[in-house]
């Protein structure tokens, strides 16, 4: 107390001298409450005025009086103006250590610093966090909290930042303040002095809260369902009394791996599982990349065909409900991209784990002849059908297309297909039918022609996509409600979400092999001309590259049927040449590849002089899997200001999970994306870096 004593006198007698020697004017309502007086003279002395206008003896005793009363006011104002302002300044001070008193014990921790950092005052609780180190500099505690943050600060607005030390995380609010403003504020004193500025710091221990929160999300609910791909076929090629031990394998060896997680499984039929854990298994499983996939298909008792799972997981929903409805989303889109894989659905965000099997071909058509009949049915109500392809028709969408053209023509329907752009690859086979008097000739129509023509009572039907960005024209989707999606690729996170009849089969060869099937069961005795046959037959030729790639048992009987119906394999491999540019700019493209990470092949294509440079970028890929050691080959090539990439593999990689990272997507050894803006020289590096870091997290 002595020494509080001491201060306040101190600074009483610094005023004392200030006040001798400066002239300190006075500021605010101190300045009009003393100046009072002055205001109620001036009125006496119009009342004078007036009174000696009326008696000149009376205005004289008046004038006495109102000059008595100016002379008091001059001297108690001059007399007890110094007094009044010490009191003021007494009152001040001690108002200002009573403010320093409550902010030095202060809970949260609180401190001042100059805009340059450096810490000029803290309270206690600041002080015993950072160890009594004043003048230290803020950034040398919290490294993000540079000149530039500091210099951006505003006076109006209170900035916060997320920091850590000493193994705690903090809220760090920073204010920037005037001290002139502050000086202004107390309407006292004025001063014209300039006045620096300076940031307060206050700190908020969000440690326990954060570790609350962490907890709260490690604990919330994911919910999953789990299905055997193959079931009946694995059990089928082992011996009937070793089904029963096969079956036992598989449930326990789920069950234990997600026991290990903290998850809870129940069987719901033979082949389905529900699944529930908490979130953090899920970060779990995601280390391990869901090595359950592949522990199952390692379980051989005999059996020749390998079990492999798929697992759809739904999570942060709204309650268990949405969960469980993004978790069936979620295992539909598995097993509608072939299976062996986990797909996680996070809201709108959709992640793909696994998918390194191949789809095993089934056996049975029942799928192919169920699909036919509801085609029928459908086309058969309405009076119209469009059919439409990707962008940058390939002879595969063409020749599904010319096959959905035959299907309809045996109903008696108006039919016609979409194609705008007309590519080298397609050229030979539309010219036959544009040239031949058995169709229409506005067999083939483009974008524009099909809007004013496609409406409520018209089938669209796509073919080769299931992406409604990729089609030929995305705005006929709209037009109808009668929409048919007829694709071999698998499904990624961009589906045509309200196509009325959906078959796709990512263990189908081509498209033309699906539609092939489709045929054999659509009507009895329908007849396929030699062109419609041969365009068939050529989407299946270029799709499985001569049958080397992806052709199963089915895809042979799809090419026997066309043969049957008059397909001719000569005339079928001229209309597939090419011409000298093309065939040199594919031989250029293969002798400029380079072999990355000793197993991919990364190559640009030339597509000056060429009119499909898309459809030769393709034909090298393909080319680029006969060298040895390569695993996967891209090629890139520039159409219209877009970077179209071509992926292959043969079994050892899949390219499919590859292009998705890139907008993509496709079959597992045979992929692509569409990249616009942005040049082939540039999406190359981007190839690179994104193989060098999967093959670093050992995704690849």
């Amino acid at each position: 107390m002595d020494a509080m004593g001491t201060g306040e006198k101190q600074t009483e007698d610094r005023w004392k001298k200030k006040l001798m020697k400066e002239k300190v004017k006075l500021n605010g309502k101190i300045k009009s409450i003393m100046f009072w007086p002055l205001a109620l003279g001036s009125i006496l002395a119009v009342m004078d005025v007036v009174v000696f206008c009326i008696s000149h003896r009376a205005g004289v005793v008046v004038s006495l009086f109102l000059f008595f009363y100016l002379a008091l006011w001059v001297f108690l104002y001059r007399f007890h103006r110094s007094k009044i302002l010490l009191e003021l300044i007494r009152f001040s001070t001690v108002f200002s250590h009573v403010e320093n008193i409550m902010l030095d014990g202060l809970v949260l921790p609180f401190g001042i610093l100059d805009m340059q950092g450096d810490l000029i005052w803290m309270n206690q609780a600041m002080s015993s966090l950072f160890g009594e180190k004043l003048k230290k500099n803020l950034g040398v505690f919290f490294p993000s909290i540079t000149n530039e943050v500091l210099a951006g600060l505003r006076s109006h607005k209170i900035e916060e930042f997320p920091v850590g030390y000493d193994n705690r995380n903090y809220r760090l609010l920073l204010h920037r303040v005037d001290l002139q403003q502050v000086e202004q504020r107390t309407d006292i004193i004025g001063d014209p002095a300039q006045y620096p500025m300076l940031a307060a710091a206050y700190l908020f221990d969000e440690t326990n809260l954060r570790e609350a929160i962490q907890i709260t999300e490690d604990e919330k609910p994911v919910l999953g369902l789990i299905y055997l791909d193959n079931y009946e076929e694995a059990l089928g090629t082992v011996e009937e009394v070793r089904r029963s031990l096969l079956i036992a394998l598989v449930d326990r060896k789920i069950n234990k791996y997600f026991s290990g997680l903290d998850g809870l499984v129940k069987k719901l039929e033979k082949d389905r599982f529900f699944l529930v854990m908490p979130h953090r298994s899920l970060t779990q499983l995601k280390e391990m990349r869901f090595s359950i996939l592949e522990e199952v298909k390692n379980i051989n008792i005999g059996n020749e065909m390998a079990v492999t799972l798929s697992i759809g997981l739904g999570l942060n929903g709204e309650g268990y409900n949405q969960n469980y409805e993004q978790s069936r989303i979620a295992i539909e889109m598995a097993l509608g991209r072939g299976g062996d894989q986990a797909v996680i659905k996070d809201g709108e965000s959709i992640s793909y784990y696994g998918g390194k099997s191949q789809q095993p071909e089934k056996a049975t058509r029942v799928k192919a002849r169920v699909k036919a009949q509801a085609l029928k049915e459908f086309i058969t109500n309405k009076d119209r059908v469009v059919v439409m392809g990707h962008t940058i028709t390939d002879v595969d969408a063409f020749g599904a297309a010319v096959g959905i053209y035959r299907a309809a023509k045996t109903l008696g329907k108006e039919v016609h297909i979409v194609i705008s752009d007309l590519t080298t690859s397609i050229r030979p086979l539309m010219t036959g039918f544009l040239e031949s008097d058995d169709y229409e000739k506005d067999m083939f129509i483009d974008g524009d022609t099909a809007k004013e023509l496609v409406d409520h009572n018209t089938v669209m039907v796509v073919v080769d996509t299931n992406k409604p960005s990729y089609t030929e024209c995305p705005d006929l989707l709209q037009r109808t409600q009668t929409i048919v999606v007829l694709d071999h690729h698998r499904r990624g996170s961009e589906v045509i979400e309200n196509a009325v009849l959906s078959y796709v089969e990512p263990y189908a060869s081509s498209t033309c092999e699906m539609v092939a099937e489709i045929l054999q069961y659509f009507a009895d005795g329908i007849r396929i001309r030699n062109m419609e046959a041969d365009s068939l037959y050529a989407g299946i030729i270029i799709d499985t590259n001569n049958f080397k790639s992806k052709a199963g048992v089915r895809t042979f009987e799809a090419a026997a049927f066309l043969r049957r119906c008059g397909a001719d394999v000569v005339r079928v491999q001229k209309l597939l040449r090419d011409n000298m540019e093309a065939y040199k700019a594919r031989a250029e493209t293969i002798c400029n590849a380079a072999i990355y990470e000793g197993a991919y092949a990364v190559a640009i294509c030339p597509s000056e002089g060429l009119d499909s440079p898309t459809v030769v970028a393709a034909q090298a890929a393909n080319e680029l899997l006969n060298i040895v050691g390569v695993k996967a080959s891209f090629v890139l090539t520039d159409y219209h200001d877009v970077t179209y990439i071509s992926a292959r593999a043969i079994d050892e990689v899949n390219v499919q999970v590859i292009m998705e990272k890139l907008g993509g997507g496709g079959h597992m050894n045979i992929a692509g994306a569409q990249i616009p803006g942005r040049p082939p020289e540039e999406i190359v590096e981007v190839v690179r870096s994104m193989l060098r870091d999967m093959i670093e997290k050992g995704e690849l």
